[in-house]
């Protein structure tokens, strides 16, 4: 597979990185689980349904973890805060690419005689990407 000696500090890492994602999505299905056998979201529910591949001393220790402290702290704030923001809590299914974002925004001023540098402003434009934060975001027409 990997012939050369220097080759192999790559494929360390791309390891360690795959490895690492597979791990964090097994753990979110694992929570997604244990939450719809017992119907609730308190992870102290979760204890007795562990993943088969998880020794179960981790999992009471993980579900303990999930339960107390910062974690809960910074999921309720967020749940405040998409519940204070329901407007720029719109789920556009992806990223939106500049060029199409500026083509929409392009009608859209025209039509509605809007001053487009303020809208780009609004739009939060981030590394080449743009998440449209519309509160409609089917008004676009061609």
């Amino acid at each position: 597979m990997f012939t050369r000696e220097e080759d192999l500090p790559r494929a360390r890492s791309v390891w360690d990185s795959t490895a690492r994602t597979n791990f964090r999505k097994s753990m979110w299905e694992a929570q997604d689980k244990a939450a719809k056998i017992t119907s609730s979201q308190d992870p102290t529910t979760w204890m007795d349904y562990s993943p088969v591949w998880m020794r179960r001393d981790y999992w009471e220790s993980l579900c303990y973890c999930w339960a107390t402290g910062p974690r809960q702290e910074r999921s309720q704030a967020a749940k405040r805060n998409r519940a204070a923001h329901l407007e720029k809590n719109v789920h556009t299914s992806g990223l939106v690419f500049y060029a199409t974002h500026n083509q929409k925004l392009h009608w859209r001023t025209r039509r509605e005689g809007l001053n487009a540098g303020s809208k780009k402003k609004e739009a939060g434009i981030k590394g080449g990407f743009v998440t449209f934060t519309s509160p409609n975001p089917r008004i676009f027409t061609t």
